[in-house]
């Protein structure tokens, strides 16, 4: 499995499992959750990513019951904050929002710690871009978070290019990533600048949902989950692994992360980088994609 250097402190495994879905599972028991990440590791897959807000604000617990120090020393931690929900430790918020002030970055990391039982957050996101942000404010709590140790690296998710300027402009630390979504079915930051931000930065950019949330299989995309199966029987490997595929084969370091309760499929993650995608099958899933050749 590739690795990804984003800092000094911090390398990542390219394919990331995501956890938004352990809370859901039927089972949430200790050798489960075990089971799942060694599954990941089996594979090479050694970067899991959370997410405070999570199943509730309860994902982040359920892996911490699982961690052993041992377990813990051999994987990367991604978790994100500024979420609120009228949920679990915030169901007195009487309305959903955005809070990046101090000290909720603070508190967020500090139950995040607490709750998975870890020392140090491998990779701390800001999880949406505030309205309210005072870039002043968020960028010296980040600066803060990694200064003492707390967090080994920050970024964000679903930030624009302007975005994550202003935030940069008044910190320090750099960001090191954006998590955004990107697939096949959501290929908009291919063309809309995001990437391109990103990758002339030197920044690998994060994508979650990278299998469009399950919608890639749905009636509707027929042509394209043909072309991908066709591609995929040619490799031994089903559609899904050839859609990461397509993402792994851009220039600019993207890392997909993704999540499933199921071990059979956890055990095929690693598939993806098992393919090499040529520019004309790039361009001939891009083309289904999009519904059209290109101009």
């Amino acid at each position: 499995m590739d690795r990804v250097k984003f800092n000094d402190a911090l390398e990542m495994s390219r394919l990331v499992y995501g956890m938004w879905r352990l809370g859901d599972d039927a089972d949430t028991s200790v050798d489960h959750i075990r089971n799942k990440i060694s599954a990941c590791l089996d594979q090479g897959i050694t970067t899991m990513d959370q997410a405070d807000i999570y199943g509730g604000y309860e994902a982040e617990e359920i892996l911490g019951s699982a961690l052993t120090p041992e377990l813990r020393n051999q994987i990367e931690i991604v978790t994100k904050c500024d979420i609120v929900a009228p949920v679990g430790r915030y169901s007195n918020a009487r309305v959903k929002y955005y809070d990046t002030s101090r000290a909720h970055i603070l508190s967020s990391v500090d139950h995040s710690l607490r709750l998975m039982k870890i020392d140090h957050i491998d990779l701390l996101l800001i999880h949406r871009p505030d309205p309210l942000m005072d870039a002043c404010e968020t960028g010296a709590a980040l600066d803060e978070v990694v200064a003492s140790g707390k967090v080994r690296a920050v970024g964000v998710s679903n930030f624009r290019p302007w975005d994550w300027e202003l935030l940069q402009a008044s910190m320090k630390t750099p960001l090191v990533t954006n998590q955004i979504e990107i697939s096949l079915l959501h290929h908009a930051p291919f063309a809309n600048g995001d990437i391109a931000f990103h990758q002339k930065n030197g920044q690998p950019p994060m994508a979650w949902s990278p299998l469009g949330g399950g919608s890639l299989f749905e009636p509707k995309n027929a042509a394209l989950r043909t072309a991908l199966k066709t591609i995929g029987d040619d490799h031994g490997v089903d559609e899904a692994a050839v859609a990461v595929a397509w993402l792994l084969a851009h220039p600019a370091r993207i890392l997909p992360v993704l999540g499933t309760n199921n071990l059979d499929r956890i055990a095929r993650i690693g598939d993806a980088a098992k393919i090499q995608i040529d520019r004309e099958t790039w361009f001939d899933l891009y083309t289904h994609a999009l519904g059209h050749e290109v101009a």
